[in-house]
Order: structure tokens, then sequence, then C-alpha cells
């Protein structure tokens, strides 16, 4: 996709993309965290170049309103008042799905140290500029995420969940439990283990299954607070 835009400002932006792939690699770097993440959302490779990119693909992965993402998904392309070439390539595009509480617009977004911005905003101004106005005219919205909006309580507890998802538990285990919490509705993961089984090797059995349980929204649970053993969670139809 090709998309030109003659800006109110002065020059024109060119993005190109297919959204289905990163449009340049990450490469490796001992310096920096770097990486590609196993992630089943992503649209090619999950690649990150910092650990503040690293975990704002976790939220993304978790979130259950996120469908898919991209990184490293476009090249935007323009020439300034003076002539001089300029190019600018975002971090992630995100799509939601339909109904999510923020809205269905696409994101277009840049991942940022508050620091960094301060540090270096002269020549970060223009390439975000740039977005803003590409963004728009596509009908997405381009968004600056920094460590304040990544690094949440929700961003720990998706990380730490997303680790349970990854092997289904029987539908037996899973059914003692469910069974359990529809009869108490409110409980804590302490109290219900406890009253599906006595025995501490049993119960200890049981954790993972409830994990798994709370990771894929099957029983419900505030993922804004700090997740343990005494957490409230409830039944879920």
């Amino acid at each position: 996709m090709t998309s030109i835009i003659e800006t109110e400002w002065g020059f024109t932006v060119v993005g190109v993309t297919d959204l289905e792939k990163p449009v340049r690699n990450i490469p490796k770097n001992y310096r920096n965290v770097t990486g590609i993440a196993a992630h089943e959302k992503a649209k090619g490779p999950a690649m990150y170049e910092s650990s503040l990119e690293r975990d704002y693909q976790t939220i993304l992965e978790f979130c259950p309103e996120v469908d898919k993402y991209t990184v490293q998904p476009i090249t935007l392309e323009w020439q300034d008042i003076n002539k001089t070439s300029r190019s600018y390539t975002p971090d992630t595009f995100v799509l939601f799905k339909k109904n999510a509480t923020q809205g269905d617009k696409p994101w277009l977004c840049e991942i940022k140290y508050r620091n960094d911005l301060a540090e270096n905003w002269q020549e970060l101004r223009p390439k975000f500029k740039a977005a803003i106005h590409f963004a728009k005219a596509q009908g997405w919205r381009f968004k600056i995420m920094t460590e304040v909006e990544i690094r949440t309580t929700y961003m720990i507890n998706a990380r730490f969940l997303l680790r349970y998802r990854s092997s289904i538990p029987e539908a037996g285990i899973m059914e003692l439990l469910d069974v359990q919490l529809k009869k108490l509705k409110e409980s804590t993961p302490d109290i219900l283990i406890k009253a599906v089984f006595q025995d501490e090797w049993r119960q200890a059995q049981l954790i993972g299954v409830l994990w798994y349980l709370v990771a894929t929204f099957q029983i419900g649970i505030n993922l804004h607070q700090p997740i343990t053993m005494d957490s409230k969670i409830w039944w879920k139809a």
C-alpha cells in the first residue's frame, strides 16, 4: 500500500507498507536488549530492540481487545521545506477487535522512554508530526507509549500469566475449579484450591490450572492490581 498526502505544513508524506510484516529487520545487539518474542498475534517476527518494546508487546499479546500487531510496519518518507529527504519508521501497528473499549481505530505507535523524548524532542518532533498526519489520513491514531503507560501492574500481570497459556490443562481439572467457583461466586486462589482438594500435593497441582483459567479470561480477576494467592477472583459464565 502506498499513500501520498499533501500536508498542510509544507511537505508530502509517503507511506509504504502491506502491514503484514516488518519493513526492516532489527539486528542483534549485545549492548541493548534485542530479540524476537514468540507471540501469536504478531504479523511477522515480533522483534524488539529495547526492553520497553518487549514489555509493550507483552501487553499486546495478552490484551483480549488486540487482534493483531506488526512491528516496524511502515516507513514514512518525505522532503521537508528545505527539500531535505527525511524518513521515519514507527515501532508498532496495532489492530483492535470490534467493540474494543478504546475504539476500533488502529494505532500507529512509537515506543520511547520519557527521558529520550525530552533529550531528543527537536529531532523527533517532525517525525511524529508526519506520523500524526499520515495516521489521521488513514483513519488511524498515532500514539506515543512511554514507560508510564507500559510498565504498569497490568503489564507485570500479563507477563506472569502468559506463561500459563502455553499448554491446555485437562478438562476435568478445569471443570472442578469452575464448578467450585460457581458455588462460591467469589473467592481467592488460596481459598478456591483448598475448597477443591484437602491434600497439599493435589492443591499444588491446581495452581497452574487456575492461572491458565485466569490467563484465558475464564476466571475473573482485577488485572490492575498485583496478583497474589489472596487476590479476589470470581466466576464468569
